[in-house]
């Protein structure tokens, strides 16, 4: 099979190259750099099956080029992490709603196969734990810039599925649940490699709020075995929204004192009120944990890696770095 990652040189998609490649499947990856990284695809920079182009998903020359020689698209690309998404929400809005309408108009053209990456954000305030596909939604107002990334992936989803409805175009939505693991970048707020770096350098470990908010940690390679099966049974899940993610729960006060014990670390936990870490107003989910029972039935997957796995996979990444 022939893929085509846009956003292929960021940290899903890197891993999701790698097992592709490994399998036999022709790669190809559109990435614009904005949060992608050379360095994250050097590795399979002479792979035979393997080919990138930087550009950007709006770009229609190069979409059309690349979208006509793949079987199917995953769909990655877009703006990420709380710490972006609050200080550039125009770009935010843009580079999620404009890219997804241009990969998927593409896709109609030539009736390609569809997986588009969502997120446990669109659950927003959603109190029923666990949150499951079918949930009923509940976002901030929009006069909350923190809520706009959450707007924003589900119009991504509204459009995808409106595409399989009017066109039978076949897509999937997956909505991820805290993606982590070796080589996701701390820049734009990522908690882990936040929190691993701080330890290792014996510098506090901030933490926001109370710390009492809890989320679900699910490993890369998990979340990659969750997408490459989703693409090889398009029949089944064209059409359907999918929660990829653990069901472990931990407070992220927890997910602090862990990473401490686990580095051996003589660091203290700094908590910071939301206030000075984010702009005035900001709005946290205090729970976000998937309901992954649809996921498990269809396509039967489930997480092999738990917290303490993950953090030392990121802990043995993030040392050899220093």
């Amino acid at each position: 099979m022939h893929i085509l990652i846009t956003g292929g040189a960021g940290f899903i998609g890197t891993h999701l190259t790698r097992a592709l490649l490994e399998r036999g499947d022709r790669v190809s990856v559109l990435d614009n750099l904005s949060t992608g990284s050379i360095e994250n695809i050097q590795a399979f920079a002479h792979h035979p099956l393997y080919s990138f182009a930087i550009a950007d998903i709006n770009n229609a020359l190069v979409l059309d080029r690349l979208t006509s020689q793949a079987d199917a698209i995953v769909h990655l690309a877009a703006a990420v992490g709380v710490q972006l998404v609050v200080e550039r929400p125009t770009e935010t809005i843009e580079t999620n709603v404009l890219g997804t309408h241009a990969v998927l108009t593409t896709a109609e053209r030539y009736r390609c196969r569809m997986l588009i990456a969502s997120t446990s954000e669109v659950y927003g305030k959603g109190f029923k734990i666990p949150f499951a596909e079918d949930d009923d939604l509940l976002l901030g107002p929009s006069s909350r810039s923190r809520w706009s990334y959450a707007a924003s992936k589900l119009l991504d989803e509204f459009l995808g599925l409106a595409a399989h409805r009017e066109y039978g175009l076949p897509v999937t939505v997956m909505r991820f649940f805290n993606t982590v693991g070796p080589g996701q970048t701390g820049r734009y707020g990522m908690v882990i490699p936040r929190f691993v770096r701080a330890a290792l350098q014996g510098e506090p470990i901030p933490v926001y709020g109370d710390g009492e908010q809890s989320r679900c940690f699910c490993h890369v390679r998990d979340t990659v075995r969750a997408i490459v099966k989703l693409l090889d049974i398009p029949d089944q899940t064209a059409g359907q929204v999918y929660n990829i993610g653990s069901d472990q729960e931990v407070t992220i006060r927890q997910l602090a004192q862990t990473v401490i014990e686990r580095t051996d670390a003589r660091s203290t936990i700094q908590y910071i009120p939301y206030s000075e870490a984010y702009a005035p107003g900001f709005e946290d989910m205090r729970r976000r944990v998937p309901d992954i029972s649809k996921v498990r039935r269809t396509i039967g997957w489930q997480p092999k890696h738990d917290l303490n796995q993950i953090l030392d996979d990121v802990i043995e990444f993030e040392r050899a770095r220093l």
